[in-house]
């Protein structure tokens, strides 16, 4: 059964609250086994600097669905939270569900690029993966551990526990 890795940001309507109901929802993905997740981070918008900071984490899921099968699965989630899709690209949204890591394949198809094809660029995405699994290669780019080390990530704030 593949380990699949899976990134979550929002900035808009509540974004921690967003990502603490996906977190719950992740956990009840059909025909897939909950693994882990990271701690929530504030980090600042990629793109379009007039939008407000998000919130973000990662997640580790076992799963016996097709990746693709996985990809509806985290749609339909992000549907369930309001996500429109307006083709704007890096715009703020209710919720995003990436899947980072299928197992240790590279798929590329017309709906899904894995690993995702920016993540090796962005700190709140690799910062909460590696509080996952440290130890982590990423197909086809290296370990996360010498990714991590040349990107910044001096605007992710760690978010407390909420009350």
């Amino acid at each position: 059964m593949p380990r699949a890795y899976i990134g979550i940001g929002s900035n808009l309507d509540a974004p921690r609250r967003q990502v603490e109901s996906a977190l719950q929802s992740l956990r009840q993905v059909p025909q897939s086994t909950w693994v882990a997740q990271s701690p929530l981070y504030r980090s600042n918008p990629v793109g379009p600097q007039d939008q407000p900071d998000y919130v973000n984490a990662a997640a580790a899921i076992d799963t016996e669905l097709e990746a693709e099968a996985l990809l509806d699965a985290l749609q339909e989630i992000e549907n369930r939270h309001g996500r429109r899709r307006d083709g704007q690209r890096w715009g703020a949204r209710t919720l995003d569900l990436d899947i980072l890591l299928y197992g240790d394949q590279c798929i590329s198809t017309e709906r899904l690029h894995v690993p995702h094809p920016e993540m090796h660029c962005r700190g709140f995405v690799l910062k909460p993966l590696h509080d996952i699994e440290p130890s982590l290669m990423i197909p086809g780019v290296g370990s996360l551990e010498d990714l991590l080390a040349r990107v910044s990530t001096t605007d992710l704030e760690p978010l407390a526990d909420a009350d």
